[in-house]
């Protein structure tokens, strides 16, 4: 037989009476719903660390070839100052781990775990055009690289799309800056 608790909630007295199991059950819902949130927050922050642990590896080789070979290279017309790349990739690096985060939330299902699995593709593909590039000098290689990058941030968008719209609408800037890319490593591989 249930003993009965004081709990708040009567609008006459401000007080009523209800069963134990009912207060321990909410009790139990209430701690249920304070993981969930907890685990929301860790979410973002492991996808917030895969995608910086990309930019943190493939931004050293960056780096440390800026000042050197980099410099040397015969730049586009179009190309934009070296001091907007880092800020860009913050940003973008942040929106993609986002969109992540969005699309880890929505329940499970096949074309949610697709476009996860796209979603790591797209990012080593990412840190291996840094490879290329910066640390092997394969500006061509680089450009066939970066089509198919291109590519898969373009699958990975369109199943976010399908998955939660707003993480593809997080991805769209990513992409946009990937075009933009490509065309600038087209033309240094044009002129060097």
């Amino acid at each position: 037989m249930d003993s009965w608790l004081k709990a708040a909630g009567s609008e006459s007295s401000g007080v009523c009476w209800l069963p134990s199991s009912m207060v321990v059950a909410d009790d139990i819902r209430d701690k249920s719903e304070e993981r969930k949130g907890r685990m929301r927050w860790i979410g973002l922050l492991f996808w917030l660390a895969v995608c910086f642990a990309v930019a943190g590896m493939s931004g050293r080789w960056t780096a440390s070839e800026v000042s050197g070979w980099y410099r040397t290279l015969e730049r586009p017309g179009f190309a934009p100052p070296d001091w907007i790349f880092g800020p860009v990739w913050t940003v973008l690096y942040t929106l993609m781990a986002v969109a992540a985060w969005r699309v880890g939330l929505v329940p499970a299902s096949g074309l949610r775990t697709w476009g996860l699995a796209l979603f790591m593709v797209q990012l080593g593909l990412n840190f291996a055009w840094s490879l290329l590039f910066f640390r092997q000098h394969a500006i061509g290689a680089a450009l066939g690289e970066i089509v198919l990058l291109w590519a898969f941030i373009g699958a990975t968008t369109i199943v976010f799309s399908r998955v939660s719209p707003a993480a593809a609408w997080l991805m769209a800037p990513y992409w946009a800056w990937v075009s933009f890319a490509t065309f600038l490593n087209a033309g240094f591989w044009r002129l060097n």
